[in-house]
């Protein structure tokens, strides 16, 4: 067990972990006086018990977050007690509800913006799942859509728009289990599409509308955000991993030579040249039985490659197509994640969806080099959300009345006309 002692009361700290399939890694930072964050350490571990998202090994998985936690509190030369704990399995369900409150033309006060929040908290129905979200976002006065600062406009009603993410409880609960067991406490669980979007998406593609892809090595999460916030989200559970097994199984080898093919010679597209390039394969055989090396040419592994991405392709689009992400809105794709530094990845996803798409990388100055690529956005993205202090209306404890809307026609559309408007 750690020799844990606390950090100056006076300082403030943030830590955030990221649980992945294929990956632990934890991010130690200070928020300064401007907002920026100061990285004072960092530590990343190989994931042992996670499958698809999901901790399908609790001993090993809570080994691992202490090793990749322990490894970050060495660099930054102190302990840590709390953290911000990334969710990114399968499950996860986002919903936009909208409450209206009137206020009979008078100023808009904060104890009706409080009282409004209390009522949206109090309409929202989880449908037996655990909520890890209820983020107020855009406010409505007398129908112009889009207020962010409603506090001393005049109106009849008031109304707010409320991103609620929720997830199945067991993963959840296993999960917090898991940090726990690891003698850490949790200060909050965040979705994975959440924290990424916060890290690699610019506030304006946030409010005009965009499409973010985490390709992580076991689950894909597809979300749709507009009007600043995230409006829907699809889990597919496929990733990279898939690409390294159908390569081994291919070719016949581990997947740890599968995925160093992967890495160092994989590639989305193809060029006249793939055929002359040869790749030696170690097979799954030990030399000692005197198993020589295999040759492959470049074009038949991109081939494997190509085959599982038309596939994985497919289901993306099947799940844009789904959260509403077409016409003229559905115009820009951001793809994130480890699956997304393959080469040629964001040329070959522009081909097939017919939309415009860049790799996101985390937007945070003073990440380690190891830790800037897209591999790591939601773990910048964690920490930026735990020293953004957003309001969750889930903490909102008085009870008042207000009538909850439904809401009609396309969230998306109409987040969209919002901001397009010009208000």
């Amino acid at each position: 067990m750690r020799n844990r002692t606390s950090p100056p009361p006076a300082r403030k700290l943030v830590t955030a972990l990221d649980i992945g399939s294929s990956k632990v890694c934890a991010l130690i930072a200070e928020p300064g006086e401007n907002g920026e964050l100061k990285i004072l350490g960092t530590g990343q571990r190989e994931s042992r018990g996670v499958r698809r998202g999901f901790v399908a090994d609790m001993e090993r998985t809570e080994a691992t977050i202490r090793e990749a936690v322990e490894q970050a509190e060495r660099i930054a030369g102190l302990n840590i007690d709390q953290v911000f704990v990334g969710f990114s399995a399968g499950g996860l369900v986002s919903t936009v509800a909208s409450v209206e409150l009137e206020i009979g033309g008078r100023q808009v006060e904060q104890q009706d913006v409080d009282q409004l929040l209390t009522a949206g908290r109090q309409s929202i129905d989880a449908q037996g799942r655990m909520m890890l979200h209820a983020l107020p976002a855009l406010y409505t006065l007398d129908g112009l859509q889009g207020v962010k600062k409603p506090l001393g406009l005049h109106a009849d009603k008031l109304a707010v728009d409320i991103h609620v993410v929720a997830a199945e409880p067991s993963p959840v609960k296993n999960l917090d289990l898991c940090v726990r067991s690891a003698h850490l406490g949790v200060e909050a669980i965040v979705a994975s599409p959440v924290a990424a979007g916060k890290a690699c998406l610019s506030e304006e593609e946030r409010e005009l509308g965009v499409a973010l892809v985490e390709l992580g090595a076991g689950v894909t999460n597809v979300s749709v955000f507009a009007g600043g916030m995230l409006v829907g989200l699809k889990s597919l559970p496929m990733g990279g991993i898939d690409i390294t097994d159908d390569i081994a199984s291919a070719f016949g080898t581990r997947r740890g030579e599968a995925e160093r093919m992967k890495c160092f010679y994989g590639s989305a597209t193809t060029s006249p040249r793939d055929n002359h390039d040869m790749i030696d394969v170690n097979p799954v055989a030990s030399q000692e039985e005197g198993t020589e090396t295999v040759r492959i040419t470049r074009a038949q592994l991109i081939g494997v490659i190509r085959q599982r991405l038309e596939h994985l392709m497919g289901e993306i689009a099947n799940a844009l197509k789904e959260l509403g992400f077409s016409g003229p809105f559905g115009r820009q794709v951001v793809l994130t994640g480890g699956g997304s530094e393959l080469k040629g990845i964001a040329d070959y996803a522009q081909g097939v969806l017919g939309r415009a798409v860049r790799v996101g990388r985390p937007k945070m100055p003073g990440l380690p080099d190891a830790h800037s690529g897209p591999a790591f956005t939601t773990l910048a993205g964690l920490a930026q959300f735990a020293a953004s202090k957003e309001i969750d209306i889930r903490q909102t404890a008085t009870s008042h009345s207000a009538a909850p809307k439904q809401e009609g026609g396309n969230v998306v559309q109409r987040l969209i006309s919002a901001f397009r408007s010009g208000y």
